[in-house]
């Protein structure tokens, strides 16, 4: 498909008929079926985060068909399981553009995301993305952090801790490298002693590399990893400590109830996280009727990213009404002008250069050691 034709998969009765948007300038859109995709990893190591974030997705969607749809049309939505793997991810986005959805929530992994956001553009999809390293930009728009606004964070906190030694291990992943990476700039830029360690994120065990970074007793171990790998070493880091003060500091990928689960309670407590406010901390009348409908319609409580999803689907919606029609470029064009919308995360503003929330929310947490739950000790906003 040309990459500056859309298709509107307009459903009626039991047609299905392919209209270019190329056309719909003209078009008042008529009574039928809005395509919207989601992926992300279903399945494998990071699937609680991915089913958090597609039960998020189906929430937005289920309240906004119930409360009449867009532009006349009822939201179907198809999904793709990347597994947190890039390769994976490029016939995902193949196989979905196929099915030519208007837009796309999603990917959340960066280095899937780097593969296939331009497969999706270049398919006339619109992305509303979860990625966070910054190589992404303009790549579609995005509600959560980036890398760019999480290292500051997470580099004030090294200060305000006057950690002299640092030992870093990392996931050789697109965004954890990258945060790792930044992470050692800033501190070397300030003087600070600062290892760096690979880990393999296949291994089940980390405790020759947890050894090897608590060999020169740091002060803090920084560890840049998804969560299945965080809390296997922060498990190791537990258990390697033998009085020693060293402190652990998780990076945002670890944010997740599942980390405490496989980690266990008294790991888990042992570390500070840079992450986002879990769906009850935001605080404001949508993050409490999202926490409250979420428990309902799943029967399950929200994890920390499933929230963003819900807002990605609004912030898309928000555009195509603000557009009123299904051309990709008004589209796009009143994504990348969306000021101070209103949403369960808080308000959302888009800066219109890259494609970034200018407002968004990150935030400093510690597991607590009686209830094993994510406890606020710090909110930014970047």
């Amino acid at each position: 498909m040309h990459r500056r034709l859309m298709t509107l998969c307009v459903v009626v009765g039991i047609a299905a008929i392919a209209v270019p948007v190329a056309a719909a300038r003209s078009l008042t859109p008529r009574a039928g079926t809005l395509t919207l995709a989601f992926e992300g990893p279903l399945t494998g190591g990071q699937a609680a985060n991915g089913q958090d974030m597609l039960r998020g997705t189906k929430l937005a969607i289920a309240e906004i068909n119930k409360a009449g749809g867009v532009l006349g049309m009822q939201i179907k939505l198809i999904t793709g399981n990347d597994k947190a793997t890039a390769s994976i991810g490029v016939t995902v986005a193949e196989n979905l553009v196929k099915q030519q959805p208007f837009g796309l929530i999603g990917p959340y992994n960066s280095s899937v995301g780097l593969a296939n956001l331009p497969i999706y553009i270049a398919g006339g999809v619109f992305p509303v993305q979860l990625t966070s390293t910054d190589d992404t930009k303009n790549l579609g728009i995005t509600v959560q952090p980036k890398n760019s606004q999480i290292s500051p964070v997470e580099v004030q906190w090294m200060t305000e801790e006057k950690a002299g030694k640092v030992s870093i291990l990392f996931d050789p992943d697109t965004y954890t490298k990258g945060m790792a990476d930044r992470m050692f700039a800033a501190l070397n830029k300030k003087g600070v002693l600062v290892t760096k360690i690979a880990i393999d994120p296949k291994s089940k065990d980390y405790t020759e590399q947890v050894a090897q970074a608590v060999t020169n007793n740091p002060d803090v171990v920084y560890v840049s990893t998804y969560y299945p790998q965080g809390a296997i070493i922060a498990k190791n880091l537990l258990a390697s400590q033998a009085g020693h003060p060293t402190k652990c500091f998780m990076g945002l990928a670890n944010q997740d109830a599942a980390f405490v689960k496989q980690a266990g309670i008294p790991a888990a407590s042992a570390c500070t996280f840079s992450g986002v406010p879990t769906p009850s901390q935001f605080g404001n009348t949508k993050s409490t009727a999202y926490v409250k409908n979420y428990a309902k319609k799943f029967n399950t409580n929200p994890g920390p990213w499933g929230i963003f999803t819900y807002d990605s689907v609004y912030a898309m919606v928000y555009a195509i009404r603000r557009a009123g029609s299904l051309n990709y470029r008004a589209v796009s064009k009143q994504a990348f002008q969306i000021t101070n919308l209103s949403g369960a995360t808080g308000k959302i503003t888009i800066d219109p250069k890259t494609g970034y929330r200018s407002n968004v929310p990150v935030a400093i947490l510690n597991v607590d050691a009686t209830t094993g739950k994510f406890e606020l000790t710090k909110l930014y906003a970047k």
